[in-house]
Parts: structure tokens; sequence; C-alpha cells
């Protein structure tokens, strides 16, 4: 436990947020694996408390000094923290649950939360509010996982619960309680009055964006439209400091999930404007968040200016290979048939990531490669008398596109399917 709190020190005397954070992982770092059993074992359940304050005064006392409340709640943190380490240590060998260390570790979080609100915690020390919340969130979903996992009774009284029990409301039961510990995390970053400087809204975004996760994964993606409307209202009294001025990690994460909020509202060309944006900002070797902006970029895309995806542009990411070139090169070519059953092949996936409706209006485009090659093969009419340039047919018969449609789609068209085909077409285009 001395390393701990020399650490701790030593973050609290730097003003540190990011190197405290790391004191409140549940996970040992690299070069001192079994940390967490060092410190579980430096102490009891009986003498925690005591023993923590003991730590937190000795470390501290040749350093930057900290008032007695903070001095309290530093030693509440950790004694949760503690107490958390004691349930993980436990799951570890099977004595324990998920739902135990989630139960643990919300603990821990209002703790924290009580130390802003009640016991002066400076700003500067965020980086904690990240630590626990993104680890909240985590043991939230192994907790579901487990409990989904579980085999139910098959008793005799088991119809007899069973009819009370609605598993899909129980599906995702800690991840909808972890929602409500982080909107108060939320409120408490948004809320502090002090100035921007010293202000705790520099954690705002972090926040925000591990609510996007949790209501994406909760699939209630319209949730995040309240998040954002609470947040324009205070960019719109200039209460809140600059989107430019935080960290390019978090941009990147906010701007991908506002873009594909826009995306799923069909706003395409607003969606792709900050998806964009996204995949500017991103880090050129971050290439799994690379590929998650580029899911909902190239559909955009592909419906905003027709572009397709280069095979030089998905060098990089093999699953966007198998899952976007294959309907590329349909498109390009107008050839229907092998553009459905690419669809077809790649629906489970499209589905998944909620861009197969979006994918499929790429039909559209293929189309229009098939009729303008229908066009472009009807050559020329002959040059009118005192004329030497020739001029290009535009008079072509329904049955020529009847015929490449049908030979496209893999099965005969009826001549007035396709005249309703080239009139919505003509619609589009003008």
């Amino acid at each position: 436990m001395n390393t701990l709190f020399d650490q701790f020190a030593e973050a609290h005397s730097q003003k540190n947020g990011y190197k405290l954070a790391q004191t409140l992982s549940p996970v040992a770092p690299p070069d001192d694996p079994h940390r967490l059993m060092a410190v579980w074992r430096s102490t009891n359940s009986h003498s925690v408390k005591g023993d923590i304050k003991h730590f937190v005064k000795s470390s501290t006392s040749h350093r930057r000094k900290m008032s007695h409340d903070e001095t309290t709640g530093w030693v509440e943190v950790y004694t949760s923290y503690w107490k958390a380490i004691a349930e993980i240590l436990a799951g570890e060998s099977g004595k324990s649950t998920w739902t135990k260390v989630y139960e643990a570790w919300k603990e821990l979080t209002s703790v924290l939360i009580r130390g802003y609100n009640s016991h002066g915690f400076e700003a500067w020390t965020i980086p904690s509010l990240y630590m626990v919340g993104k680890y909240l969130r985590l043991f939230a979903i192994k907790s579901d996982e487990e409990r989904q996992a579980k085999t139910f009774d098959t008793g005799p009284g088991a119809s007899l619960i069973s009819d009370d029990f609605d598993p899909e409301t129980d599906k995702q039961l800690q991840l909808r309680d972890c929602e409500g510990h982080l909107k108060r995390i939320f409120s408490l970053c948004l809320n502090d009055r002090a100035p921007l400087e010293e202000s705790r809204k520099w954690g705002i975004y972090f926040v925000i964006n591990l609510l996007f996760k949790t209501y994406f994964k909760l699939n209630s993606a319209s949730l995040s439209r309240t998040i954002l409307k609470t947040l324009a209202v205070y960019n719109d009294k200039g209460d809140m400091p600059p989107l430019g001025m935080f960290p390019k990690s978090q941009r990147v994460t906010f701007k991908f999930y506002e873009g594909v909020l826009l995306f799923l509202e069909e706003n395409y060309n607003k969606a792709e404007s900050h998806l964009n944006e996204a995949w500017q900002l991103c880090h050129k070797d971050a290439l799994r968040q690379s590929e998650r902006i580029l899911t909902y970029l190239i559909p955009c895309r592909l419906l905003t200016s027709h572009v397709l995806p280069t095979k030089a542009l998905l060098e990089n990411y093999p699953r966007l290979q198998e899952l976007f070139l294959p309907l590329a090169s349909c498109i390009k070519s107008g050839n229907l048939q092998a553009f459905d059953k690419a669809l077809q092949d790649g629906e489970a996936e499209f589905v998944k990531r909620r861009i197969y409706l979006t994918l499929e209006r790429g039909r559209d485009i293929a189309l229009r490669n098939l009729l303008r090659k229908v066009f472009i093969a009807g050559g020329f009419d002959e040059p009118k008398e005192g004329e030497t340039t020739p001029v290009r047919r535009t008079r072509i018969p329904v049955a020529e596109f009847q015929a490449a449609v049908s030979m496209g789609s893999g099965h005969m068209v009826d001549p007035d399917e396709v005249e309703c085909m080239l009139a919505n077409m003509i619609y589009k285009v003008s």
C-alpha cells in the first residue's frame, strides 16, 4: 500500500489528474502485475479505513498539504476502492460475481462523486471520474452478460415465476442502472460554476462519450439527442469551453457518435460532415476507430456524392473490404443481380451496424449506371444535312433498356416496370 499512496501523493503534489486516476485502476499495471493483491493484503476489513487514513496523511505530509475535509474525502474513496478490489480478486478465484463487483464499483463511484460535492475535490482530479465511469460501464456489461449466461430454474415452481418475469427488461438491468450514475457524473461536470480554467466542465466530453456508448449498447441511441440539446444550451450561452480545446481523442469519439446519430436520422449531408471531421482528426494508427468511422462515412458518401470506396482506401481494413468492395464493384458495373447477392451476403453485418437500408439505396446508383451504359451504347445518329459532327442518339427504345435491366437483374422485367424505373430516375436527377 506504500507504493499506491506514494503515487497518490506524487500525483497530488504535481496536480496530475491522470497519474491520480491510475491509482484507482481496477487493473494492475504491466510493470506491477501483483499490485491489486498487494494492496488488498496490506490491511483487512476491520482496520482498512484507519490504515488508509494513516497512509494518506503520512504520504502527503512532506508534499502539498491537503485540508482535513479533502483528506477525509480521499480516505473514503480509497476505502471503497479497497472493497472493490476485494470483490475483483474474489471474482478471479471464483468466489464472487460480476454483479458484486459492479455493486462495489458503483459504491466507489458514488463516494467519488460525493468527494466533489462535499469534500472540495479540485477540478484537476476529474480523470479519476473518467477511470471509475469507464469501468462502471464495463462491469455493468459483464454483470448483465453473466446473468444472461446463467440457466434459469426449470423445477415445478419455475412456471409460476416466469409469468412475472420479463427477460427483455432484465437483459441489461445493470447497464441501465449504470446510465443513471453516468448522468450524475455528467451533471456534476455540467453544473460546476467555477471559472472555466478551474472548472469540472473540462470533463464533460469524456462523460458524454461514455453516455453515447451506453445508449447505443442499450439500443436507445435517440436518448443521446437529449444530451446534445442540453450541451447546445450551454454552448449557446458561452458557458462551455470550445470543443477544439478538448483532447483530440475525445473530439474524435464525440464527432463520430454525433455523425452516427445524424446518419440514423437520415440526415446524410450533416452526418457526412461530422464523420469526415472525425476521420480527419483520427490518428493514422488508430485503425479500430478509423474502421468504425468508415463504416458510416462510406454509405454517407455513396448517397450524397455517389463516391465509391477504393481498394487503396480500405487497404488496412480487411473486414471493410469484405463488406464494401463487392457492393462497390456491382454499383460501378451496374450489375443489379450481383448487387442484390452482395447485399444479401452481408445482410447480417449490415443490419447489425444499422447501415443495411442506406446501402440498399445504392441499387438506384447501380441502376443509373446500367441505364447510362445503354445510353452510351446507343451510339450516334447520322449527321444532319450540312453538318459533319455526329449527334449522340437521344431517342432510345424502352425495349433496349428492358433488355439491359432484365440481363442485369437475372430475370425478365415487364416493359411497364422499366418505364416506371426510367421515370423515377429522371425525377431523381431533375
